[in-house]
């Protein structure tokens, strides 16, 4: 297929993965930002004034970072996994897989839409948290990066949860029972320092920590673990995860019936 029509199909599936999310911009923007802000009020003002410091910083500038993270890889999953399951129910995901399109156009499609929820949720997250804090950036080429690579990586895995889910019931699953605890033991409102020894050790094979405390040395300069090794988890993990959706759009019979 000539690199030109690879440049419409993607551009055409990337754009209606954006139109799809602003169309319905109250019920996909509106609800992180007052979700977002109500922690703000209720860990960062409320709490945080008890709490005092941590790492350094006063709770409410610690918690920021946490929490716009927390947005960002929210948002670029359930953007991807709800997307391209609708697809599928629908039935006009096998229109895409049938034509001459790639599969690689077509998973960067979804993905970039993704990112392109993440990132803009991400912003006005951090926007909302300025009437709350001042923010510093202490690394910007860290931060930049740490944000995009988490918003590839958990679209990636949302469209990996999408190919696998067979009812709207499968798309909640994962990041109810998995994403959910995984991001709020991640390192979002404490310090793993402040653990015991035994809880701070397995606490460390939960990789949202990574990204979070990564993200956290691009905003303030903290962080809990080695920023290296958290680009090195995330950038082979979106490498794995971008093979296994390849895999699967080729070979899973799940989407052509």
């Amino acid at each position: 297929m000539p690199l030109r029509l690879q440049w419409v199909a993607f551009s055409t599936i990337l754009m209606r993965e954006i139109r799809r999310f602003m169309r319905i911009w109250v019920q996909t923007l509106v609800p992180p930002a007052i979700t977002m802000s109500l922690y703000f009020v209720i860990f960062g003002n409320l709490i945080g004034s008890r709490i005092g410091e941590m790492g350094g910083h006063s709770y409410m500038e610690f918690v920021v970072p946490g929490l716009i993270m927390m947005s960002v890889i929210t948002n670029s999953y359930s953007n991807v996994v709800s997307s391209f399951f609708g697809a599928k129910f629908g039935h006009y995901i096998e229109e895409m897989l049938v034509s001459p399109v790639p599969n690689g156009v077509i998973l960067s499609g979804y993905v970039l839409g993704g990112v392109a929820r993440g990132l803009m949720v991400g912003v006005l997250v951090t926007a909302l948290s300025l009437f709350f804090t001042e923010l510093k950036i202490y690394n910007l080429a860290v931060t930049i990066s740490v944000v995009i690579l988490t918003s590839i990586l958990f679209s990636l895995l949302g469209m990996i949860n999408a190919i696998y889910a067979k009812s709207f019931d499968d798309i909640s699953v994962i990041p109810t029972f998995v994403l959910t605890p995984l991001i709020y033991l991640g390192g979002v409102f404490y310090s793993i320092d402040l653990l015991p020894s035994f809880w701070g050790d397995v606490s460390q094979i939960n990789p949202i920590l990574y990204i979070v405390n990564a993200f956290r040395y691009g905003i303030l300069g903290y962080t809990d673990i080695n920023v290296h090794f958290a680009f090195a988890m995330i950038g082979l993990s979106s490498i794995v995860a971008a093979v296994v959706c390849l895999y699967l759009l080729k070979t899973s019979k799940g989407l052509r019936h």
